[in-house]
């Protein structure tokens, strides 16, 4: 007899494959796909940021750092959206993120109290992200959770 004194394992099931994404695994590609729009994007952005930071004039350098970070969030920002509202990936909690945080911002040069600003921009937050969240169950047919 073959492993006489040797305890046998229980066999295991294998476990289930791990579900298809709707649309299949390639990205949704951008209207313009032939152009790397966004990556120019994001290197202009990056370029701004250098000239604003090694730059000598406070002034500008203060609105090309503010510009080449908007340019760069610009970029990323696209294709979480397309990639959200395609049903490819739920980026619930980044699309969230961007109301609130524009709020905070407007709320802070406004120089609302500070207890305005996180409670408006906690709120604003929750309430974009179940938002966003339906969107994207709607659109990719996965169970809201």
């Amino acid at each position: 007899r073959r492993g006489a004194g040797v305890a046998e394992r229980p066999r295991v099931a294998a476990s289930a494959p791990a579900p298809a994404r709707p649309r299949g695994d390639e990205r949704p590609k951008a209207p313009w796909h032939p152009v790397p729009l966004i990556e120019l994007c994001v290197l202009a952005g990056i370029v701004m940021l250098v000239v604003g930071f090694l730059g000598r004039d406070e002034a500008h350098g203060r609105v090309l750092i503010v510009g080449g970070l908007a340019l760069g969030s610009l970029g990323g920002l696209d294709t979480v959206v397309r990639e959200h509202f395609a049903g490819y990936k739920s980026h619930s909690t980044l699309l969230a993120g961007f109301p609130a945080v524009v709020l905070a911002g407007a709320l802070y040069f406004a120089e609302a109290p500070w207890i305005a600003l996180v409670a408006l921009a906690v709120a604003t937050f929750g309430l974009a992200f179940v938002a966003f969240r339906r969107a994207f169950v709607s659109k990719a047919g996965v169970p809201f959770k």
